[in-house]
């Protein structure tokens, strides 16, 4: 079994690309080769799901969009604070919840998640371990060229535009292509920013910042960026400031004498040796003509606004909203991609009849969710925790069983508390009359990490685990265990005559604490699928990601639709608005056909009771926020999850692999919509397709408050 990291120094968690290199070589030797060639294609992904959200999402400070073009007003103080180094050599982010040691500390994020179902609305990750650690949002170096060059060199972005005086305007440029929805990225992936100042910036106030085309120079002895996709061999200068690099090829440079580091962005080998004076010359590659400036009177407005590429989408966020978390959260997110593709299984499906399948086929997702920039964030877990737990990785792990005092259990499970091993290490010191009581049978994580399976097969069970997983803090709510059974019941009434099997949640517990249930000491029981010979179950997702041969893919598109679009919008008809997302809905296969859909995990749906009633049901009593009678919100949530990501990420995967016709596809899926004649065909038809706008919600005051991006619907040509 896998070990937790629970004693590990806090300050190893939540690591960006430089860290988990690092550890990695002590962990896993053998992935390093492999991580480092991944890490380029990681850094590309995040980017295009990043530039997505720039191209469609209502995003802070964002002033005009084009195709291919966003403009966003930046103000110092507010969105990009200027950082202030203490005589300790911390520098402290001003206006973010951030603290960035340049000697290489980590960034401890107090920023709140807010509420939601099954997550947490603390400010800190973890079980009473305080806040968060984590890693300082930094551009690392792939050759470990030191912590301290990666803590420094990342607040270079920030510092070139904090320095404009009043307000900026930040226009990124990028390819159309690769922002579309579940675009493939192409490596070297990258987007042009342009910088404008007011005019009232001028270079008598900042005389000590220059810009070029590829990064500024800082001429106050602070080390400048370290950007690459290859190692460099970087002599420091006398001041022991690291020099700057940004290129694609191996450069030798030798620093000025002064003191000061130069600024080098070239695609060709170079050795430069700067001026005299002090002040660093001005490079890029178009010009390789050895020309230098060393005055100091250029207009620092005119100097931004030359366009410089970006790759790193932790720089990008950086940019345009300074140091939020959301950096650290990126950079954590493009180390683990990478980190999953250097360990990533053969990707085949299994064969039917195995009791552990499932568990195999849910871990051959790599990537993770196929829009959020988040989509491998595990904020809170070390490398070693990530290796030992993540399903990307292929774990095979236990459950810790804490047997619990019945005056102090919620519930209709049995007063026993199951574990998981990274939240059991945090709680029994804090919870003493938590009673350990052996551990589980072998169980594999799925795509969510925290819900198990049995690999003999068996229930499934949903736990608690205190870390950020895209954009929320996993745990189970009090309102989660009273909801799951009272609508697992519901659904399976509203969906007999129907082609989907609910995969009901049969029994929960919560561990009460002053007399309220918690979060973080809960779980939920829910039933296994039930297979038949020759059938396998696979998430929606994993269609997207795993090769699997369909034949004709309009045959089996329009067998499909019948089986799953159909249904949803009857249901919806009915009084419940699935959140069926692709990692929630299964599609059941016999040799390769679909025969049927299974849904689970009940706490995103939404529920109507006048639909309810009108449909000849009595409404449960429901806690939380999932009783709702706004149609606009009812179709909203079914709209976005089956058809804004379902739909359209297999059909993109249809034209990617098969070369199908998007438009013929779509509109079989709106053929099955129309065919249940519902008052809300219309609408799911011919109103603009809703996409979570889940980098808008996670830059925003309360992240778990949905947010959307309204795209053209592929379907209303087929109304």
């Amino acid at each position: 079994m896998p070990r937790s990291s629970g004693s590990a120094s806090p300050y190893r968690h939540t690591a960006g690309p430089h860290r988990t290199r690092e550890d990695l070589a002590v962990l896993r030797p053998e992935l390093v080769a492999r991580y480092d060639a991944e890490l380029p294609g990681a850094r590309a992904a995040v980017l295009a799901r990043l530039l997505g959200a720039i191209d469609r999402e209502p995003l802070p400070g964002l002033t005009g969009r084009r195709p291919g073009e966003a403009s966003f007003a930046v103000a110092r103080g507010a969105a990009l604070p200027s950082p202030a180094t203490s005589t300790t050599g911390r520098e402290v982010a001003t206006g973010g919840n951030a603290v960035c040691d340049a000697a290489g500390g980590d960034a401890v994020a107090q920023g709140e998640f807010g509420t939601g179902e099954d997550v947490v609305a603390e400010g800190k990750v973890g079980t009473g371990a305080g806040p968060a650690q984590t890693e300082p949002s930094v551009t690392e170096a792939p050759d470990g060229a030191g912590r301290a060059v990666g803590a420094v060199a990342g607040a270079v972005a920030a510092q070139l535009v904090a320095a404009v005086h009043a307000t900026a305007t930040v226009t990124v440029r990028y390819p159309v292509e690769s922002a579309r929805p579940f675009a493939v990225a192409p490596v070297g992936l990258a987007a042009e920013v342009t910088i404008k100042a007011q005019a009232n910036a001028g270079a008598d106030e900042h005389d000590g910042i220059r810009a070029s085309r590829g990064i500024a120079a800082v001429t106050t002895g602070v080390p400048t960026d370290l950007t690459a996709d290859k190692h460099e061999d970087v002599r420091p200068n006398a001041g022991r400031a690291p020099t700057d690099l940004t290129a694609d090829k191996h450069e030798h440079v030798r620093p000025d004498a002064g003191g000061v580091p130069t600024n080098i962005t070239a695609d060709k080998h170079e050795d430069v040796r700067a001026n005299a004076s002090g002040l660093p010359p001005d490079i890029t590659a178009d010009d390789h003509d050895g020309r230098t400036d060393a005055g100091g009177g250029n207009d620092l407005a005119a100097e931004m606004s030359r366009a410089r590429l970006v790759a790193d989408p932790a720089e990008l966020v950086r940019l345009l909203w300074g140091d939020v978390p959301l950096v650290a959260e990126i950079d954590n997110s493009v180390a683990n991609l990478a980190l999953a593709r250097a360990d990533r299984p053969e990707q085949r499906l299994p064969e039917p009849g195995d009791a552990d399948a499932l568990g195999r086929i849910e871990q051959l997702v790599t990537d993770g969710h196929p829009l959020h920039p988040c989509c491998r964030t595990r904020g809170g877990m070390s490398v070693a925790d990530v290796l030992a737990y993540a399903p990307e990785h292929s774990p095979v792990i236990r459950l810790q069983r804490l047997r619990v005092p019945r005056d102090r259990w919620y519930g209709t499970a049995a007063p026993i508390l199951f574990a998981h091993p990274w939240q059991a290490a945090r709680l029994v010191d804090r919870y003493p009359w938590l009673t350990p009581d052996g551990w589980s049978d072998p169980v594999r994580p799925l795509m969510s990490l925290r819900t198990v399976a049995p690999v003999d097969g068996g229930p499934h069970i949903k736990t608690a685990v205190d870390v950020q997983m895209t954009s929320a803090v996993r745990t189970v709510s009090a309102a989660a265990v009273h909801n799951g059974p009272v609508l697992s019941r519901l659904l399976r009434r509203l969906t007999a005559d129907q082609p989907i099997e609910i995969l009901a949640e049969i029994a929960a517990g919560a561990v009460v604490v002053d007399g309220v249930p918690q979060r973080h000491l809960a779980h939920v029981i829910r039933e296994a699928p039930q297979l038949g010979p020759g059938e396998l179950a696979v998430p929606l997702a994993v269609l997207a990601a795993v090769p699997v041969p369909v034949g004709d893919p309009y045959a089996w598109w329009e067998r499909f639709a019948d089986l799953f679009f159909g249904p949803v919008t009857r249901v919806l008809a009915r009084g419940v608005a699935l959140e069926a997302h692709g990692q929630n809905a299964l599609v059941v296969l016999a040799g390769n056909q679909p025969t049927r859909i299974l849904y689970r995990d009940l706490g995103g749906v939404r529920v109507s009771a006048s639909r309810l009633r009108a449909s000849g049901l009595e409404p449960p009593a429901l806690l939380g926020d999932l009783p709702s009678d706004d149609p606009a919100e009812l179709r909203t949530k079914l709209a976005a999850s089956a058809f804004g990501t379902v739909a359209a990420e297999l059909i993109a995967m249809f034209t990617r692999t098969l070369d199908a016709d998007p438009d013929r596809l779509w509109g079989i899926v709106a053929r099955a919509v129309r065919a249940t004649g519902s008052e809300d065909a219309p609408h799911l038809l011919r109103d603009p397709l809703p996409v979570k706008a889940t980098t808008a919600m996670r830059l925003a005051t309360d992240p778990l408050d949905d947010r959307w991006a309204l795209l053209p619907n592929p379907m209303a040509a087929h109304a």
